[in-house]
């Protein structure tokens, strides 16, 4: 009898635990702020200039040696804090410069990276990638000739 009591009693707090590991998570309070916010890249634009909104104006990979570089950096969805970063690099693998902005979005936002040489940038290929919270998300490639 007393082997089946505790078998009882083993299977009961058993149900027991299983049913309180299926129950859904609780729901946060109306009105409370979502768990995890969230933003992502969703255009990258290289050119000449910028519009006032920081969208390139005239877009183009190809650049003379004395023009500034941009790139526009589109993004979506909101977050209380997000880094933006731009790595840009020249033949391969030598770093021209890099640079970060943090940025606090609510909806559609823009931001804008560049990259000027007073003295005229060498002719070859260069590419600019732009990392989100330290992932790379994009990359373009262009050329100074």
């Amino acid at each position: 009898m007393r082997q089946h009591s505790r078998t009882l009693m083993a299977l009961l707090l058993a149900t027991a635990l299983g049913a309180a590991c299926s129950r859904p998570a609780a729901s946060p309070a109306p009105g409370a702020p979502p768990a995890a916010e969230s933003v992502r890249v969703t255009d990258v634009d290289l050119g000449r200039s910028l519009a006032a909104d920081k969208t390139v104006a005239d877009k183009t990979d190809s650049f003379k040696p004395n023009e500034t570089v941009y790139v526009s950096v589109r993004t979506e969805g909101s977050s209380p804090s997000a880094t933006l970063k731009a790595r840009w690099t020249y033949e391969g693998d030598q770093l021209v410069q890099e640079s970060s902005q943090t940025i606090a979005p609510t909806g559609t936002a823009v931001t804008e990276f560049h990259v000027a040489k007073p003295d005229g940038w060498p002719k070859g290929s260069y590419k600019v990638e732009v990392f989100l919270n330290g992932n790379p998300v994009e990359s373009e490639s262009f050329k100074v000739g």
